[in-house]
This record gives C-alpha cells, structure tokens and sequence, in this order.
C-alpha cells in the first residue's frame, strides 16, 4: 500500500514556543526606529541631491572643457546654440528637448546604479555603529 504525504504552507509554519511568544512582548525600541528611519532618510536625500547635482555639473565641465576653458567661448558656444534652438521648427525642439529628457535620466540612473554599492555599504556602517545589539 503507498502513503500520500502531502506538505502544505500552513504544514510549514512553525508552532509557537515560549521564546517566541517572549519576543512578541518585548516593547519596541521607538527612539532606535525613529534614530536609524531618519539616518535612513538623511543619508538617502544627500546620495540623491549628490547625484542629481553631479549629473547636472557633467556638461558644464564638459563644455568649460571643449572651450579650452574659457568663458568667453562657452557662452558664445552657448548663445550658438540659443539662436539655433529659437529658430527651429517646433517639432524639432520638441525632440531636441526629449533627448536632453533621456540623457538625463540615462545618466542620473546609471551614476546611481555605480554609485549605490558604496552608498549601501556606508549606510550598512552607519546603521551597525550606531548599535550595539547590531552585528
């Protein structure tokens, strides 16, 4: 004769133990939450301001650099450009507008995917210093 064993999710739940139950009476540590949710927080709006302005200061740089570092050029370069813009078509500009749209966002995403290891690594090291009961 063959058995039909059958496991189930509620067969994989574990029963209550006394440490457990223990556990779900201890009092929550209120000031430890608030203190490592707004670490949490600060850290996460300084990695993104950082990163928004570093994707914002990219082309300055760049373009201070193609005009050999003088200002005189960039902003004919850049007043070039302005009258180009203003004269063209408007289905043109709008193009032009969605590609510098998608090079933003291009560029803000992938400095945040090469940048969110470190970040992750130095907020995993704030948060352990700042408790005991960690680690």
């Amino acid at each position: 004769m063959m058995v039909l064993e059958t496991t189930t999710l509620v067969d994989r739940v574990p029963l209550p133990s006394v440490r457990r139950a223990r556990d779900k009476h201890r009092q929550t540590d209120w000031l430890a939450l608030f203190q490592g949710t707004s670490l949490v927080l600060i850290e996460a709006a300084g990695f993104a301001a950082s990163t928004l302005l570093l994707v914002l200061g990219l082309p300055l740089f760049v373009f201070l650099a193609v005009a050999g570092w003088d200002l005189t050029a960039l902003f004919a370069q850049l007043g070039n450009l302005a009258d180009h813009y203003r004269t063209a078509e408007p289905i043109a500009r709008r193009f032009f507008a969605q590609d510098l749209q998608i090079a933003f966002l291009i560029a803000a995403g992938g400095l945040a995917l090469l940048r969110l290891p470190a970040f992750l690594r130095r907020l995993d090291r704030h948060l352990s210093e700042g408790s005991p009961r960690h680690g």
